[in-house]
C-alpha cells in the first residue's frame, strides 16, 4: 500500500464547498485509490482539507497524481482554492493497515521533519516502543514516511477528545514507554494540527 495526503486551502467558510468537490473528484469514473478519510482543520493553520487517500501501487498513484497535475480543476478546485499540495508516503511495515471507522472524532496529525539517515533509526525506535504503549498507541491511526520532499513521518492518530489525548500522552511520559527510543534525536522540526472529520469521511 501507498498513500498520498492532500492538503487543500481556502477560505474559512468555503470549506464544505471545497469538500463536497474534493470528494466528487476522488469519486469519480476516472479516479484510483481508497478514500481514507478527509478532515478540516480546527487547531493550528486554518482553512485547510486534509485528505488521505490509499493506492495498491506506486503506478496507481503515480496515475492518480499526473491525473491531477494535468487538469484545470484538480480535486474540482474552483475560485475558493487558493493552493494545493500532493505528497506520497509509505506506511510503517511493522504496523497493521489503517482501519477505517469511528476513531475520532478528533484526529491529530504530527509531522515530524527528521535529521539525513534519521528514519532507519526512528522505524527501529517505533517499532520497539508500539507494543508497551499500547494504551498509548492503540489510537495511532497510521504513520508512514515520505517518498518524496525532505525527509519526514507523518503520524495520525484518533482520539475521543482533547482531553484523552492529553491523559494517554501524561501517562505514556510518565511509565517512561514514550516517546520511541531514539525518535527525538532524530527530529529537526515537528508540528502539529487537531482536524475534524468532514461528513462522509471513513475515518469518522
Amino acid at each position: 500500500m501507498i498513500c498520498e495526503l492532500t492538503t487543500i486551502a481556502c477560505p474559512l467558510l468555503a470549506i464544505h464547498e471545497v469538500a463536497d468537490g474534493a470528494r466528487a473528484w476522488i469519486s469519480g469514473p476516472l479516479a484510483d485509490g481508497s478514500l481514507l478519510g478527509c478532515w478540516r482543520t480546527e487547531i493550528g493553520t486554518l482553512g485547510r482539507l486534509l485528505v488521505l487517500r490509499s493506492f495498491d501501487t506506486a503506478e496507481a498513484l503515480a496515475v492518480e497524481r499526473q491525473r491531477a497535475l494535468l487538469s484545470d480543476t484538480p480535486f474540482n478546485a474552483s475560485s475558493r482554492v487558493k493552493s494545493l499540495s500532493m505528497e506520497s508516503y509509505a506506511p510503517f511495515p511493522f504496523l497493521p493497515p489503517p482501519q477505517i471507522g469511528a476513531r475520532g472524532p478528533a484526529y491529530e496529525f504530527r509531522t515530524y521533519q527528521l535529521k539525513p539517515g534519521g528514519l532507519p533509526p526512528t522505524l527501529v525506535g517505533w517499532q520497539q516502543a508500539i507494543a508497551p504503549a499500547r494504551d498509548y498507541t492503540e489510537r495511532l491511526v497510521i504513520n508512514m514516511y515520505a517518498l518524496d520532499g525532505p525527509p519526514r513521518i507523518t503520524h495520525i492518530w484518533g482520539f475521543r477528545d482533547l482531553y484523552q489525548r492529553s491523559a494517554l500522552r501524561t501517562a505514556a511520559y510518565s511509565s517512561g514507554v514514550w516517546p520511541p527510543r531514539g525518535g527525538p534525536d532524530q527530529i529537526v522540526e515537528a508540528s502539529s494540527t487537531i482536524a475534524l472529520p468532514e461528513p462522509g469521511s471513513p475515518l469518522a
